[in-house]
C-alpha cells in the first residue's frame, strides 16, 4: 500500500502557505523535518492543560505530566522495539546522546574507537576529544562504489577496538551501513556498538533487538518531533554499569553534604528539569510515523529519488555524490555543478521557486576536505513530497544550470 501523500500534506500547515503566489517546496528534511498538526497539538496540550513540573510533584498537574512522559517513553520503546522502558533515555538531541556515552564509557589509553569516513561532526568530535586521554580514533574508508566497505571494516576490527561508533544512514549521501553484520563482527571481537540513527530512525524500519545494537542515538527534529529533544537507547545491563554524566536535580534519590544516592534508570541520566513539551511531542511524532509505516516511507522516498535521479541524468556539469542507484541513497540527492558554488544554487532555487534545499558541508567537513570539495547541494525528501515537486525541482535546476553557463 502506497502513501496517500495528498492526505498527509493536509496535516502540515506550512505547506498551505505561499510566497510570491508560489507554494513552498520543502526538500531539507535531512536537516529538519516539518511538523504535522498532530505533533503541534500535542506540544500545545502540555502548555494549555498541564504546564507543570513532573518528577515527584504530588498535585494533579504534576501527576499528569509524569503520566504523559511515561506514555511517550513507552511509545518510543515500541517505535524502536526496545525491550524495556528503562532503556529509553531522553536527551536534547543525537549530539548530546553521543557525548553522554563518550563521557561515561570510561575508555582508556590505547582503546580504539572505529568510525566511518562519512561521520557527522556529532559522531566524530566526541571521539577526537578523547585523544587527549590516549583513546585512538580510526576511520573505516568507503569502497570504490561509495558504499560501506565490509572488507575495510574487518581489517580494522581487532580486540583493541572497544567501541564501533558509526552512522547508520549518512546525511551526506543517504548510504546505509550494514548494521546487523557490523554488530555481529564487533561483538565477536568483544566490542560495543553505537549507531548514529539520526537519519535512519525517521526513514527506515529499525529494530534494536533484531540488530542487537548496544546503543542508538537519534533526534526528534529529524522525525517530525520538536527540536531540543532526542533519545539515547542502551541495553539495560550496559546503561546500569555507566556512571551518570550530567548530575544534579532529578538524578538523585537523596544527598548529604558529602555524598549522593543516584536514581535508577533512566532518571540517573536525565539531569535537571526536562523538556516535557518536547518529550510529549516526540511521542506524538513516533505515533504518527508508526501509523503511516516506515516501510511505506522508505518505498516512497526511493521512488521520489529515482524520479529526480532520472530527471537530472545527463545534466551538464552535474556530479552526484554517493552511489548512482537511487535505491542506495534513500531520500537524499547530494550533488555539485562544476564551477558553481553550492550556496549560489541553493539561493537561486529558493528565489525562483521556493525550493528549500541545503548547501555546504552538512556537518561532514572531514569527508569534503578529504575529497577536496567545498560542499554540495543536498535535496532530502520525506513523506510530504510529491512527484510533481520532484519534477519542479528538476526543471528549476535545469534553469539554474542554463543561467550559469
Amino acid at each position: 500500500m502506497g502513501l496517500d501523500v495528498e492526505k498527509i500534506r493536509e496535516d502540515f500547515p506550512v505547506l498551505k502557505k505561499t510566497v510570491n503566489n508560489k507554494p513552498i517546496i520543502y526538500m531539507d528534511s535531512a536537516c529538519m523535518t516539518l511538523r504535522p498538526i498532530q505533533v503541534i497539538d500535542k506540544i500545545n496540550e502540555y502548555y494549555r492543560e498541564y504546564p507543570s513540573c513532573g518528577e515527584r510533584s504530588l498535585h494533579k498537574l504534576g501527576k499528569r505530566v509524569d503520566e504523559e512522559v511515561e506514555k511517550s517513553r513507552n511509545i518510543i520503546k515500541k517505535f524502536i522495539n526496545a525491550k524495556r522502558m528503562e532503556e529509553i533515555v531522553f536527551t536534547k538531541n543525537t549530539t548530546e546522546g553521543i557525548n553522554l556515552l563518550a563521557n561515561s564509557l570510561g575508555l582508556k589509553q590505547g582503546d580504539i574507537v572505529l568510525g566511518t569516513d562519512k561521520e557527522h561532526n556529532s559522531n566524530l568530535l566526541p571521539w577526537q576529544k578523547l585523544a587527549s586521554e590516549g583513546v585512538k580514533y580510526e576511520v573505516v574508508m568507503s569502497g570504490k562504489d561509495d558504499n560501506f566497505s565490509f572488507e575495510n571494516f574487518k581489517e580494522k576490527m581487532n580486540r583493541g577496538v572497544k567501541l564501533v561508533s558509526m552512522v547508520h544512514m549518512s546525511n551526506l549521501d543517504g548510504t546505509t551501513t550494514p548494521a546487523k553484520e557490523i554488530v555481529k563482527t564487533a561483538h565477536e571481537n568483544e566490542a560495543l556498538v553505537l549507531l548514529d540513527g539520526a537519519q535512519s530512525v525517521p526513514h527506515h524500519p529499525l529494530d534494536v533487538r533484531k540488530l542487537d545494537v548496544d546503543f542508538l542515538a537519534f533526534s526528534g527534529h529529524k522525525m517530525m518531533g520538536p527540536s531540543g529533544i532526542g533519545v539515547l537507547y542502551g541495553k539495560k545491563d550496559l546503561l546500569e554499569k555507566l556512571p551518570a554524566f550530567m548530575v544534579g536535580g532529578g538524578t538523585v534519590v537523596d544527598t548529604t553534604h558529602y555524598e549522593a544516592k543516584f536514581e535508577e534508570l533512566p532518571q540517573k541520566f536525565e539531569a535537571g528539569l526536562q523538556n516535557y513539551a518536547g518529550i510529549i511531542g516526540l511521542g506524538g511524532a513516533a505515533k504518527y510515523l508508526m501509523k503511516i509505516g516506515k516501510e511505506n516511507i522508505e518505498k516512497h522516498e526511493i521512488e521520489l529519488n529515482r524520479r529526480v535521479t532520472e530527471g537530472v541524468e545527463g545534466f551538464e556539469r552535474l556530479s552526484l555524490i554517493g552511489p548512482g542507484e537511487a535505491e542506495k541513497r534513500g531520500g537524499i540527492i547530494s550533488f555539485n555543478i562544476n564551477g558553481v558554488s553550492s550556496h549560489e544554487i541553493a539561493m537561486m532555487m529558493d528565489e525562483m521557486e521556493n525550493i528549500c534545499v541545503r548547501s555546504g558541508a552538512h556537518c561532514v567537513h572531514s569527508w569534503f576536505n578529504a575529497h577536496k570539495l567545498d560542499g554540495s547541494v543536498r535535496a532530502s525528501l520525506y513523506i510530504y513530497n510529491t512527484p510533481e515537486e520532484c519534477d519542479k525541482f528538476v526543471e528549476t535546476l535545469k534553469r539554474v544550470i542554463d543561467l550559469m553557463k
